[in-house]
């Protein structure tokens, strides 16, 4: 149990996270008196607004006694600053109540106190160390995505795994033992840091622009215009694009305040517009089982998959596809006005079929409903541990395993790093159970009962939320949900497999487990945005004016002192850099994903990645660089190939589309695209690296006819290849991941022990052989099932032959 000062620090972080911006007159009453500011402080202007938390809650009863205490009778002065006896928003919206103490709360009105740059004087007040966390995490940096997007330009400061840029200026000032962790944990970093020093730099620059005249006489410095304009804008320092799906708060609020996907103000304050877009759904704050947000007829806790997905909807697309969509152009079927979808994150989507541990209520077999992001993913896993990571695989700290154990192995009695080996020889020591809760779980997250242990994450650290109970293990969602989680090893003893194809995969083929991450198989479909093709622009639009767009960086570090950054008022296009970006793709694809190797050195799905060409049209109009790919020398170098592959990437990845209904066999090891070799073997889209025509042609020399004509399909010089291909004439043509040294595309040895194409010819060739047929055939056609027991009767038969 915790002490009274921890509760009172929890108290006064109650309020931080309000997250809201762009406070509308329309409803402040004419004139706020002395004897009405007394009476209700901050609610002399804001009466309605919704409590922070539920009013009978031992935490809000104890936030409006604090905020009593200075004026302020709902506490709101505690995070949010301000002075609650002012009489005019400039007033009340300024300093800090008289008699507040030191440390006690802010020193100044904040309008998100959530915001990563105040939030030492907000949130960190009881949630100490988690800004500083924050600041070095990737949900702040994105240090990984900047190395991967710049590689595929072909920078060579990225290359050989380097990580030298992030969005801002930080500084790893501790050391690299992690803050947070188990002692297990904290040495199993230390050891991991200590190999891999490129993945966990101790310092990151911000990711810097070149200028126009640089970038003509250089044009894949377009590169850092394409993130800074694009990919940059998903991090938790900034509030990020007024789109549909995309509003959020800053720091701490862009999980833990709701904000609805129109971005639309549903609560009672009077001040706030509910006509504008761009404001929080409600003042409420969404976290944890035991945080309730009451919002109209619904009552719900944890923080809806949705919040998660306001950033998780564009690279990986993780958070989409955990939900089952993925982008299409046709926004089909028409509703009932005649209208195609509304978009969604700047896009349409098209329904495949969500992950197993999401399905809805609807699905029967599934009654209970699904599981959120943070039941799976730990505190580490988002906040960070201190330490400055390059790489989402640095950060993550879990594995399918920690739950579901191996065929032959409990969760708990397997060797900590289990199934992210990174080649490295493990413990023959099981990993255990914890009998105590991380401190920080201890003190913001619902405890739940032990029963015999906490299950351990692959680093060490504990589940607060997964118990062994006997021979079960429980997860506690914080949906309020308990679920009994499937453990590989029962179902090996009990023989519950859910299908003989199951029982042979798992149990009887032991080098899946090996070699296979859970998902290589389990993630039946993929997205496959195939071909980035993108255009910088730096000439003038329609209008004669210069291309403009927001950079997300620039306006990240023009900071203020109330938290605020240059975009963060509604309405507002933040600082804007010369230049516009323009996206186009090749295809789009989700089923039998490509298979590779991860930077852990399990085989694992692919996707493109940055699949980056380029083109880039300098001030005066003129097309400086015309579909350009980049080069991986570092990818030749470690490969050993006499081929450069180009920087254009197929990303490992855990697509977060796991099925209960694995992809088949022959998805495998009967799939030339799933080995490397393109769809259909590659065969197809070959004429990329030559201008295609499409008018009156002699075809006996291939001539156009016509005088007058244009090129249909222009050409991709250094694109020999389909976008699919990753294996051609035995050499890699295409990056395989840009962080890690282990990943790469399926080796020889591997491709050749796995490649069964044509497998049916061994028996069907023989089929007009009357003679023979009629020895091992029966009248009629064999189903699969037939098939099957019949090569399992002929291997036993060949079998038993060989001992005589």
């Amino acid at each position: 149990m915790m002490g009274e000062n921890m509760k009172n620090r929890l108290v006064l972080m109650a309020v931080c996270l309000w997250g809201i911006a762009g406070l509308s007159n329309a409803a402040v009453p004419e004139k706020v008196t002395p004897a009405l500011a007394k009476e209700k402080g901050c609610n002399s202007c804001h009466e309605g607004i919704e409590d922070i938390r539920d009013p009978k809650s031992a935490m809000m009863m104890q936030i409006k006694a604090i905020g009593g205490g200075h004026g302020d009778p709902n506490g709101c002065v505690v995070c949010h600053g301000g002075n609650p006896q002012g009489l005019t928003k400039e007033e009340a919206h300024k300093g800090s109540p008289k008699g507040l103490k030191e440390g006690a709360g802010p020193k100044m009105f904040y309008p998100d106190p959530g915001s990563v740059w105040i939030a030492d004087n907000t949130c960190g007040q009881c949630h100490q160390g988690y800004p500083y966390r924050l600041e070095r995490s990737l949900m702040n940096t994105e240090a990984g995505k900047l190395q991967g997007n710049l590689h595929t330009w072909g920078i060579e400061e990225v290359q050989n795994y380097k990580v030298p840029w992030g969005n801002y200026d930080v500084k790893d000032t501790d050391g690299p033992v992690p803050q947070v962790g188990t002692d297990a944990y904290k040495q199993y970093m230390k050891d991991m840091m200590a190999v891999h020093k490129e993945q966990f730099p101790t310092e990151l620059k911000m990711v810097p622009q070149p200028s126009v005249e640089e970038i003509e006489k250089d044009p894949k410095l377009a590169g850092f215009t394409y993130s800074r304009q694009q990919c940059q804008r998903c991090h938790v320092a900034v509030n990020g694009r007024e789109k549909r799906g995309d509003y959020r708060g800053q720091g701490c609020s862009s999980c833990h305040i709701p904000y609805g996907n129109e971005g639309l103000y549903e609560g009672n304050d009077p001040t706030i517009d509910k006509t504008e877009k761009g404001h929080l759904m409600t003042h409420k704050i969404q976290a944890t089982r035991e945080a309730k947000v009451k919002h109209g007829d619904i009552e719900y806790s944890g923080i809806p998959v949705e919040t998660c997905n306001s950033c998780h909807n564009r690279g990986k697309r993780i958070g989409v596809t955990y939900q089952g969509l993925m982008e299409f152009p046709y926004g089909s079927p028409f509703d009932a006005q005649g209208n195609t979808q509304p978009k969604l994150h700047t896009k349409k989507y098209l329904f495949i079929s969500d992950d197993l541990h999401h399905q809805i209520q609807s699905r029967p077999e599934n009654p209970k409903g699904g599981l959120l992001c943070q039941d799976c993913h730990t505190t580490i896993d988002m906040h960070g541990d201190g330490n400055i990571f390059g790489t989402t695989l640095a950060q993550v700290e879990i594995e399918c395993q920690d739950c579901h154990g191996t065929p032959d192995t409990y969760p708990w009695d397997l060797p900590l790093g289990y199934s992210e080996e990174f080649a490295k020889k493990l413990s023959d020591k099981g990993r255990g159970l914890g009998s105590t809760l991380l401190s920080e779980t201890a003190a913001f997250a619902t405890p739940y009962e032990k029963r015999d242990g906490y299950l351990l994450t692959a680093r060490g650290n504990p589940f607060g939320n997964v118990v062994k109970d006997g021979d079960k293990v429980i997860m506690h969602s914080a949906t309020g949900n308990d679920f009994e989680v499937p453990v590989l090893k029962q179902m090996a003893v009990t023989n519950t497999w859910k299908s003989p194809d199951a029982m042979v995969a798992m149990s009887k083929v032991e080098k899946h487990n090996d070699s296979l991450e859970c998902y290589a198989c389990h993630a039946s479909w993929v997205p496959q945005c195939y071909g980035c093709h993108v255009q910088v622009n730096y000439g003038k639009d329609k209008k004669g004016q210069p291309y403009t767009d927001t950079d997300w960086i620039a306006s990240g570090n023009k900071r203020f002192p109330d938290g605020s950054t240059a975009e963060s008022a509604i309405g507002s296009s933040g600082i804007k850099s010369p230049g516009k970006v323009f996206e186009k793709r090749s295809y789009l694809r989700w089923e039998e994903p490509v298979l590779g190797i991860n930077g852990e050195g399990r085989v694992t799905p692919l996707m493109p990645g940055c699949q980056i060409v380029y083109t880039v049209i300098g001030r005066d109009g003129e097309t400086v660089a015309l579909n350009q790919l980049g080069k991986s020398y570092d990818e030749q170098k470690m490969l050993g190939q006499s081929r450069v592959p180009d920087a254009i990437d197929m990303a490992p990845v855990q697509p977060h589309s796991a099925q209960r209904k694995a992809r088949t066999c022959e998805s495998c090891h009967n799939n030339p695209k799933a080995l490397g070799y393109g769809i259909s073997g590659g065969v197809f889209q070959a004429r990329y690296p030559e201008d295609i025509v499409e008018d009156l042609i002699d075809q006996k020399t291939g001539k156009v006819i016509p005088k007058n004509y244009q090129i249909q399909i222009p050409k991709i010089a250094d694109l020999d290849y389909d976008w699919s291909t990753i294996i051609k004439d035995d050499q890699q043509v295409q990056t395989v991941g840009t962080h890690w040294p282990l990943s790469r595309a399926l080796p020889k040895e591997i491709r050749t022990a796995m490649e069964r194409t044509g497998l049916c010819m061994g028996c069907h060739r023989e089929m007009s052989n009357t003679e023979l047929w009629s020895k091992v055939a029966e009248d009629g056609q064999l189903n699969d099932e037939q098939h099957i027991e019949l090569m399992n009767k002929m291997l036993k038969s060949y079998a038993e032959m060989m001992k005589k």
